[in-house]
């Protein structure tokens, strides 16, 4: 017998929404669709609903800051993790995952199960989360796929990451110096994978997996 669902991840700037079908061997993905919800996420989610009629069909919804948002299954961030890695059949294969975010970045320290034993989160600076990192390039009038088209690895402008003020101070100056936008949005997106970096050393594995909005950007992956 098929069975149909839906998996909702509520995120601090954008909605993951993912269709799934099991039948007695296996679970497939039918569909992935990510979501901008421009700090109204209550107004994606009743759009969406209102398109995709998913009378019968289970859902559930996981996200640290909106997943009340529905009445419906709710289930905490760790625990979608720990039921994703058992799924996945990733136990044992990565001793980290990095939950890179819109408002803040956390590493889930794993044992040899893929069960979570610690929790690491980094500063509550804003500087380095993705949110911070839209408002700047929404600064320079691009958009993300704009932005990340004209980033690179190999030539970047250095911001500051101790403090969101300093940062944004940085772009500002160099932007009004005439420094090309490419340059500072890779400065930017080095900010973050050096900040990502320090909070990954207070763990001992380099088996490290990235999950999160964050992690979709090329250009900070690769400086990682």
């Amino acid at each position: 017998m098929i069975k149909a669902s839906v998996g909702i991840c509520i995120g601090a700037s954008s909605i993951s929404i993912v269709r799934a079908v099991k039948n007695t061997e296996s679970i497939q993905i039918q569909d992935v669709t990510i979501i901008s919800h421009e700090g109204n996420p209550r107004k994606v989610l009743e759009e969406y609903f209102s398109n995709n009629d998913l009378k019968g069909t289970p859902v559930v919804v996981t996200g640290r800051k909106f997943r009340n948002l529905i009445n419906t299954i709710s289930i905490s961030e760790p625990e979608a993790i720990e039921l994703s890695i058992s799924h996945l059949r990733l136990s044992g294969k990565y001793k980290a995952i990095a939950s890179l975010g819109g408002e803040n970045f956390i590493v889930y320290c794993l044992n040899n199960s893929g069960g979570i034993e610690n929790v690491l989160s980094g500063n509550k600076c804003a500087s380095g989360t993705g949110e911070f990192f839209l408002q700047q390039i929404r600064r320079m009038n691009l958009n993300i796929d704009e932005a990340l088209r004209l980033a690179d690895n190999e030539n970047y402008y250095i911001v500051s990451g101790r403090c969101s003020v300093f940062c944004k101070s940085d772009c500002t100056h160099a932007l009004n110096k005439g420094i090309d936008k490419g340059l500072v949005v890779s400065g930017l997106c080095k900010m973050i994978a050096d900040k990502t970096i320090e909070l990954l050393a207070k763990q001992r594995s380099d088996k490290i997996l990235l999950i999160g909005g964050v992690s979709r950007n090329k250009t900070v992956a690769g400086f990682i």
